[in-house]
């Protein structure tokens, strides 16, 4: 297998550090974390300057708006963007990442043209309404209810960890069409629907984070109209819809983020030479022992990319390993920033504080740690359903 870069993808590189090295000095200040209308500014304005660069939409097909970049380049854009210190897809994070490709994938020609071109342009932002506050992570037990009544759904219920609700125009969401019954499994009852978030009865509710951010919402629906053309797949087939869905944010949403691990164990490594800590055998171990495991996802990345390109764009369950893994590293590394900082560690002023926090969620988001490792047993080992 030949691992260098061709002279076409070096040329790339070349070409995007440039660019990043001429634009990232000209941008606006970033807002502040707590005003969402100047964060969701901020991010279209960036979104959009990657559109007119011909960059939005690398790991999009052709057909759908994409740049018909290779995997490779893909990465390449990832790596420069981090290391540059580039701004990330924020408020467009649903959209690019999620429902963006999920309508690539499923939708129809005309829903394609509809709402891709928004996204990658930097025009709209989307809000994923799946979890539920009685489902917890048994996403299939949904209750919010969508009823036909001629070319709409009348949609009743709640959603919550919704994000990026406050300042979304479309909302990714999970509707129940149809009854769970003994002959027709809770899962085989629900529909996907890209809802306008300005419909009459949405009503947002934020939720405060532990690290004090808003990014998160509860969401009500009272009688929400969406029409039937906005289904995304067949009705009450829904639950494949979300698994593609879910196939990407598992397998491709967070790759940019082990870059930023890779960085962030970089800066540790140096900050435990200055205060001492470096002098600590098993801190240095562990450090070491990270740098490996952020080295293997950084190729299992490369691989899960690879490997969705070859079947269509669409990821697999090599993503559910990537996601476990990564969940657990990250913690893990916020563990080890806590060491070395000390006391520093308890400060809120100091950015690793406010990730570490954030790193708590990584094993519960995009699929708790139990349903990763379900799937790796029952879809890679072939191992037989629990009972």
């Amino acid at each position: 297998m030949d691992l260098t870069y061709t002279e076409q993808e070096t040329e790339f590189r070349a070409r995007l550090r440039a660019w990043l090295a001429t634009t990232l000095p000209g941008l606006p200040p970033r807002p502040s974390p707590d005003d969402w209308p100047g964060r969701r500014a901020y991010d279209l304005g960036w979104q959009r300057r990657l559109y007119d660069a011909g960059y939005a939409g690398l790991h999009w097909p052709l057909d759908a708006g994409g740049r018909g970049a290779t995997p490779t380049q893909h990465l390449i854009f990832l790596e420069e963007t981090e290391r540059a210190g580039a701004p990330y897809v924020g408020a467009n994070f649903v959209g690019l990442l999620h429902a963006g490709p999920t309508i690539a994938a499923e939708g129809t020609a005309e829903q394609r043209a509809r709402w891709l071109p928004p996204v990658l342009r930097g025009d709209e932002v989307w809000c994923q309404g799946f979890s539920e506050p009685d489902a917890g992570s048994d996403l299939a037990s949904l209750r919010t209810r969508a009823v036909r009544d001629g070319d709409e759904y009348v949609v009743s219920g709640s959603k919550i960890w919704t994000s990026h609700a406050e300042v979304a125009d479309w909302c990714e969401l999970l509707v129940r069409t149809g009854p769970a019954t003994a002959d027709a499994p809770k899962h085989r009852g629900i529909s996907w629907l890209a809802m306008p978030m300005d419909a009459p009865g949405v009503s947002v509710r934020p939720l405060r984070t532990l690290a004090g951010s808003t990014e998160f919402a509860q969401m009500f629906l009272d009688e929400v109209r969406v029409p039937v053309a906005n289904r995304v797949g067949a009705e009450n087939d829904g639950w494949r819809v979300t698994m593609v869905t879910l196939s990407f944010e598992r397998g491709t949403a967070f790759v940019g983020e082990v870059v930023a691990c890779r960085r962030t164990l970089g800066e540790l490594a140096r900050t435990a030479r200055v205060n001492g800590r470096w002098d600590d055998p098993v801190l240095r171990r562990r450090l070491g022992r990270l740098y490996g495991e952020f080295g293997a996802l950084w190729r299992l990345t490369q691989w899960n990319v690879s490997e969705a390109q070859r079947s269509g764009g669409v990821p697999g369950t090599g993503g559910s390993v990537f996601k476990l893994a990564y969940s657990h590293a990250r913690q893990e590394l916020y563990d080890a920033a806590a060491e070395v900082l000390g006391a520093g560690a308890l400060s809120l002023e100091e950015d690793w504080v406010l990730d570490r926090l954030s790193s708590l969620s990584y094993t519960i988001a995009a699929g708790t740690s139990q349903i990763q490792r379900n799937i790796v047993a029952e879809r890679i080992l072939g191992l037989p359903k629990g009972r």
